[in-house]
């Protein structure tokens, strides 16, 4: 049975596709060769001579007419030659008297005709294009006349619009009916389907959205127009009459339109490729005419439109017809050549048209005309019409060949859902993905591979979204996909990537942003942020606590063993750290071997319990890599957060304290608690930073002086040293300390020491004369201005701008400062030497290479440090140091001043050892400028008796304190 199926199946192909339209060819080529036409025979039509007169200025009657027509010889046709004059002709009639016969006018161009009998000038009827009266009618393209007593001639006054081609040809009523009827026959088949082909590729630009089918489509209605024109059928549209009032409006704007459109349909056709060449000047002087032609063709009466019309388009036939040529020669494509063939035909027929219009050589108009143009032309573009539609049919067969293609080998996962979550369309990249052998449509569901509640999520994104994007697990967590999708016709259409690498590694990344990546704890950025949530609760009330630990000696180890040992070390450190905290208490590292501990949520008594057990737990065994051992031991400094606190001010804080306890204080732990003195003075150090760091650093500020004594003639001499001081707002003076502490921190060290300067030389020049006694003025600079060559500089300009009294200044560099850069030191010495200032070594002894570099710095005076002075008579080593710095710097030519010199019998055994001079509150504390003024000697401002009295015997006997006077003081 199957085989008699395709058997029938095949002959009703064979005949429907092969035979059919076979027979109906051959039956077609026959009828047309052969057949005889049922319309038209022509035996019964005869040419008319006609005798015509013009009437210019129509001022002819019937009458006169007559009379000067019977002079004019017999021609068969007359020219108007775009005349609009009147027009008298009389046709002599043939046959019988009483024939039923028709005289036809076929002239497109008449408007009105009028006839009379030239026997008896009796009308014989009147016609227009819009109405007809008497013998008259409108016939196909012109008038006819009805004669039911033929005269031997008939007497016809005409009027025309264009180039009017005069004809007479009488007809039997029977034979001039058949060739009306063939007429319109033509007419209608030309209409119809010229209509039908317009429709179709209008039906097709619409559907396949493309402009060339609709420039093509309106061209063609325009063709037909024109070939309506060419006809005489220009009087109907769709069989409908066409109003009189708008035939020669309409007749100029269809060919202004139709000459646009074709200059349109050209450019689109054949313009990319024709503008890339030397046509591309030509081209666009064919568009210009074309555009120029409409508004001509509205404005100028018909009789002047039609001459300018003719140059213009003979001129752009010209130039299309040499680029079409062109392109036919240059380009292969079928399409091409098809649309280039039709628009050849048009170009031609509509060339020969101008040419008989403007010529007069009708022979042309019978050869190729516009009737024969928009038949040929109209298969010719059916025919270009139909490759293209083969072309696009063949590029969408491979298009969609390619996309299966693309969508099976697509390295991504595609798929297609219904709104009930089955899947109606997946590619084998999903099926790998998903580890499904296959996906079945209409019946796997996504269910199946994903957690329920992401459907529901998915659904919702595509709906409340034009595109969706979203991140899912599998159903066992392994696999993680990125899904991104949109609703469209109904459906979820999708692309599934899978980023479970991708998703690690961002993961890690996040990971490493936040951690360290050796010992795995929070980095700075992540402690930040623990801290950051830490204060959201702490704002609730509840406690936060800050630990900054400091492993001791750790960088022995990196020295010693290299940094791999110590890499071990500190992650074996953090390990016993993390057993020791719990909740939500994290560990950041903040340097080489620094930590800082976040303890939200953790009162201080626990914290400090903590960090007790940490400190213990951190040097009670050692640390072992490989074969080596290594003792640990950490400090740690605790504080309690206050409200509103910094991170970097808790850190700071934090790490004050344990600087404090790495120093030995509480056994490895120092705690602050909220409150606490460390806090003040951290609070009143950042204030004062800030004040120093604006504008105006040095304002209220002033300076203070401590008398210097002398313990050779006490009586004698009136030195002492400048003191910093800054007043507070509020009254209170902060002394120099921590002035410059914030000044160094600050970078504006340098500019409270040219201050200091400045102002201490000014100081002396306006009291040089109240000033008799004093011998050196001591003023101290900070390591940080020694070390700025631009304050040196400075300091150069100042000394040498009061040089007057810079032979009493004595400038002191500390110990440490001047072992920082020993050759700028002694460089810096040697300049302000040369002003005649002196210099001093400020604490003197409590470096490490005090003696050995004496003899590279040349300075005049040994400031002994306070430590070795403060309850000297209690440590007797401290005695035999002293004596031996004395010793020294008589040895070197130096003078010695001793400093914190509390009491008597501090003074006494200062004097006993030979120091040269004595500063400290045994003498007298710091005064104000106006004071010094009023002394004589540093001497005068004692207050306390013995110290008095050893200072007499000092007076009295230079270098010499009596036994009674020892005794006495001890």
């Amino acid at each position: 049975m199957n085989a008699i199926h395709r058997m029938v199946d095949g002959a009703l192909r064979l005949l429907s596709v092969y035979a059919v339209p076979l027979v109906v060819a051959l039956l077609s080529v026959v009828a047309l060769g052969w057949w005889t036409d049922r319309y038209v025979d022509g035996s019964g039509q005869q040419q008319v001579p006609l005798r015509v007169v013009a009437d210019p200025g129509a001022r002819l009657d019937p009458q006169s007419a007559l009379r000067m027509l019977e002079g004019e010889q017999p021609v068969d046709y007359y020219e108007t030659h775009l005349s609009e004059a009147p027009v008298w002709f009389l046709a002599a009639t043939r046959g019988v008297p009483g024939d039923a016969d028709y005289v036809e006018f076929p002239s497109r161009h008449a408007l009105h005709i009028q006839c009379w009998d030239p026997a008896s000038l009796q009308p014989l009827g009147e016609a227009t294009r819009a109405n007809a009266s008497g013998a008259l009618s409108a016939v196909k393209a012109g008038f006819a006349i009805r004669l039911w007593n033929t005269p031997t001639a008939v007497l016809c006054r005409a009027s025309f619009a264009g180039p009017a081609h005069l004809t007479a040809v009488q007809w039997p009523a029977e034979q001039l009916l058949l060739s009306t009827q063939h007429f319109h026959r033509n007419s209608g088949l030309l209409d119809g389907g010229m209509i039908v082909l317009t429709v179709f590729i209008l039906v097709t630009a619409l559907i396949n959205r493309q402009v060339l089918y609709l420039q093509f489509a309106a061209w063609l209605v325009l063709n037909l127009r024109v070939g309506s024109l060419s006809a005489g059928w220009d009087v109907q549209w769709l069989g409908q009459t066409v109003p009189e009032s708008w035939l020669l409006p309409g007749r100029a704007i269809s060919m202004a339109l139709y000459a646009i459109a074709t200059v349109t349909l050209y450019m689109t056709l054949f313009g990319p490729e024709l503008l890339r060449t030397r046509f591309s000047p030509a081209l666009r002087v064919t568009q210009w005419l074309a555009l120029a032609l409409l508004p001509l063709a509205i404005f100028l009466p018909y009789g002047s439109f039609l001459p300018v019309m003719w140059v213009f388009v003979a001129v752009g036939l010209v130039l299309l017809g040499i680029g079409l040529g062109s392109v036919i020669m240059s380009v292969q494509s079928r399409v091409a050549l098809w649309f280039g063939a039709s628009f050849g035909v048009t170009l031609v027929s509509n060339f020969a048209e101008v040419v008989a219009a403007a010529l007069g050589v009708h022979d042309l108009v019978g050869i190729a005309n516009s009737v024969t143009a928009a038949l040929a032309s109209n298969l010719l573009a059916a025919l270009a019409i139909a490759e293209q539609m083969r072309l696009e049919t063949v590029k969408r067969i491979a298009a969609q060949a390619e996309l299966e293609h693309a969508y099976e080998a697509m390295p991504l996962g595609l798929f297609t859902l219904d709104l009930y979550g089955h899947f109606q369309s997946a590619n084998p990249a999903l099926c790998a993905m998903l580890g499904a052998d296959a996906i079945i449509p209409g019946r796997t569901r996504w269910q199946q591979f994903f957690e329920d509640a992401t459907l529901g999520r998915l659904q919702d994104g595509v709906h409340s979204r034009h595109d969706t994007e979203l991140e899912l697990q599998s159903r066992d967590g392994d696999r993680t996909f990125l899904a991104r999708a949109t609703l469209a016709h109904g459906r979820i259409e999708g692309v599934l990537e899978d980023i479970t690498e991708k998703t690690k590694a961002t993961e890690q990344l996040r990971f490493m942003a936040n951690h360290d990546p050796l010992t795995k704890v929070h980095n700075r950025r992540g402690i930040e942020q623990m801290f950051e949530a830490a204060a959201l609760s702490f704002a609730s009330g509840k406690p936060l606590a800050l630990a900054y630990v400091d492993l001791d000696r750790f960088k022995l180890i990196n020295d010693l063993y290299g940094h791999a040992a110590g890499d071990e070390v500190l992650k074996q450190v953090c390990a016993r750290m993390a057993m020791m905290l719990g909740g939500e208490q994290q560990i950041g590292r903040v340097g080489g071997d620094e930590f800082v501990i976040v303890m939200p949520d953790t009162p201080v008594p626990l914290a400090s319990m903590i960090c007790r057990s940490m400190v213990e737990r951190l040097g009670q065994q050692p640390y072992r890599v490989g074969d080596k051992a290594f003792q640990v031991r950490g400090s740690i400094g605790l504080i309690e957060v206050s409200r509103g606190m910094a991170l970097k001010d808790a850190v700071s804080a934090a790490d004050r304290a344990c600087r404090e306890a790495k120093h030995g204080a509480a056994d490895g732990l120092v705690v602050y608690e909220r409150g606490s003195a460390a806090f003040h003075e951290r609070e009143a150090e950042l204030k004062l930073v800030a004040r120093l760091s604006g504008p105006k650093p040095t304002e209220d500020m002033f300076i203070e002086m401590q008398p210097i004594m002398s313990l050779k003639r006490p009586k004698e001499s009136l030195n002492f040293e400048v003191l910093l001081r800054m007043r507070e707002p509020d009254g209170t003076v902060v002394t120099a300390a921590p002035v410059i502490s914030a000044a160094e921190k600050s970078g504006r060290a340098g500019v409270i020491d040219r201050w200091v300067l400045a102002s201490t030389l000014d100081w002396i020049s306006a009291n040089a004369v109240r000033l008799p006694n004093t011998r050196f003025v001591c003023m101290n600079l900070s390591g940080a201005s020694l070390n700025d060559e631009r304050f040196v500089q400075d300091t150069l300009e100042i000394l040498a701008s009061r040089s007057a009294v810079t032979d009493r200044l004595c400038i002191e560099i500390t110990e440490s400062v001047a072992l920082h850069d020993l050759d700028n030191t002694r460089r810096f010495i040697e300049q302000v030497r040369a002003h005649g200032v002196k210099v001093a070594l400020d604490d003197f002894g409590a470096g490490y290479t005090s003696f050995s570099y004496l003899k590279e710095l040349p300075a005049d005076v040994l400031k002994i440090d306070g430590n070795f002075i403060v309850n000297i008579n209690a440590h007797p080593a401290n005695v035999a140091i002293v004596e031996a710095i004395v010793n020294l710097a008589v040895n070197l030519g130096m003078k010695t001043i001793a400093e914190w010199a509390e009491d008597a019998a501090t003074v006494r055994t200062l004097a006993e050892i030979g120091v040269d001079y004595v500063q400290g509150w045994a003498v007298a504390r710091a005064q104000a400028p106006e004071r010094l003024l009023q002394m004589k000697s540093s001497a005068d401002f004692i207050e306390d008796p013995e110290v008095s009295d050893i200072v007499r015997c000092l007076a009295s006997e230079p270098g010499q304190v009596p036994y009674e006077l020892v005794a006495r003081v001890h």
